[in-house]
């Protein structure tokens, strides 16, 4: 198996179970990552964390550098990348307490580090974004979901907005029609800059509340939050699954 690094957002700032042997605090080119990246073994695999949110600062999702993430995680030795993302459901089968493994994104960002590409190099980098999620991390991600009988969707679309603030009802209108089954505020661009780098990448989306006028309340964290953490529970297990199911045969060349 090939070195994985996870990328938790909210809820999900610590690995539970993941037993920490060091902390790296790489220096990258794009400056340093949210937080130092922890090594750790986790079902007898060794992998790299990193919360994207940094702790104990809780670095908003618009100012998150994404590049200096993206990078140190590469230059430790990460050869692919589980993104968690936390997101409002907008389509019916995407009520709270769902998971998401999405196969398409639509980028509605702005004004963030989107690319390595300065121009420096004398090439543009025109990176095939067609797919913009790892076919084979995310069949795998679903075939370890359906081992371990977690209930989930195998595809859809995750829509990125720019944040801090949640939606209003029109936007989500608007990404419904746009065809988006989700809406977050982390997705982009760190599943282009993966793709950039060659880091094979997929997410995994809680949805932990209906999108902006879908829901019947408002939109508070104290009602996302015991979602949040169920869901939380449910991510490891899966993530417990995946490893398991990516272990190399004992014995085998």
């Amino acid at each position: 198996m090939s070195t994985l690094a996870i990328i938790g957002g909210t809820g999900l700032d610590q690995l539970e179970g993941l037993e920490v042997v060091r902390e790296h605090a790489p220096e990258t080119p794009y400056g340093p990552p949210s937080r130092p990246v922890q090594e750790g073994m986790l079902n007898g695999t060794t992998l790299f964390f990193l919360h994207r949110h940094g702790s104990p600062a809780k670095i908003p999702p618009h100012r998150i550098n994404y590049r200096a993430n993206l990078w140190a995680l590469r230059e430790l030795g990460a050869q692919s990348v589980i993104a968690i993302n936390t997101v409002g459901g907008i389509t019916g089968a995407m009520r709270p307490g769902r998971l998401l493994i999405p196969d398409q994104v639509i980028d509605y960002t702005w004004g963030r580090e989107h690319t390595f590409d300065d121009g420096s190099s004398g090439e543009l980098q025109h990176i095939d974004f067609t797919e913009p999620y790892d076919r084979r991390l995310r069949h795998d991600l679903i075939d370890a979901a359906d081992a371990a009988k977690i209930a989930h969707e195998p595809c859809g679309v995750h829509g990125v907005t720019q944040g801090p603030r949640l939606e209003t009802a029109a936007e989500v209108q608007r990404m419904a029609r746009d065809g988006c089954d989700v809406v977050g505020m982390t997705g982009m661009p760190e599943a282009s800059l993966a793709r950039e780098l060659a880091l094979p990448f997929a997410s995994i989306c809680m949805v932990v509340n209906p999108a902006a006028g879908l829901g019947d309340l408002p939109l508070t964290l104290d009602m996302m939050r015991q979602i949040l953490n169920r869901e939380a529970s449910v991510v490891r297990e899966l993530l417990s699954s995946f490893l398991l199911r990516s272990a190399p045969v004992k014995g085998s060349a």
